[in-house]
């Protein structure tokens, strides 16, 4: 099983590490998205977890990024890419 996911299909409680931040698209909307996420702190190296998920289609999600806690929707998620620390990929 492979440890590198999109963080759209991360699930309670995994923890790991942003190794890539991209869209997915080539539009504007797409190229706005991927600013506000490196603004809000999605960064290559980042620290992140999944905290909580809404019950209806699992959205928003709550993320811990770093020491700060943001909601993020899972389409917005997709063009995040993490590395799941060892213990999650179990």
């Amino acid at each position: 099983m492979s440890n590198v996911i999109s963080l759209s299909e991360a699930r309670l409680g995994d923890r790991g590490v942003i190794t890539r931040v991209g869209t997915i698209g080539n539009d504007e909307h797409s190229a706005e998205l991927e600013r506000r996420l490196l603004e809000l702190g999605f960064v290559e190296g980042a620290r992140i977890q999944l905290l909580h998920q809404g019950a209806i289609g699992r959205d928003p999600m709550a993320l811990k990024v770093d020491d700060m806690r943001v909601a993020l929707r899972r389409r917005e998620a997709r063009g995040l890419t993490i590395e799941l620390f060892a213990e999650a990929a179990e």
